[in-house]
């Protein structure tokens, strides 16, 4: 009976975890609020930046590398 009672625990326990998900996941939507618009524009501003950063950087790599490229490869 032992080996019974703990397969019946795993099961249970194995049922009982996407329910403690769902529970935790409702409790965290219910804390979180939206932000206002002075907290909307930082973040949109911020992601923003980002992107010019991130695009430069990509723009200068992309123009060292096609030089270095047709210097190894040998303009074939």
């Amino acid at each position: 009976m032992s080996s019974n009672d703990s397969s019946s625990a795993f099961i249970k326990e194995i049922l009982d975890t996407p329910k403690d998900f769902l529970h935790d996941g409702q409790i965290f939507l219910n804390r979180c609020t939206k932000p206002d618009r002075k907290e909307f524009l930082k973040i949109a501003q911020a992601v923003g930046v980002g992107f010019l950063v991130m695009g430069t950087i990509g723009y200068f790599v992309k123009l060292i590398h096609i030089p270095v490229n047709n210097i190894l490869v040998g303009g074939a």
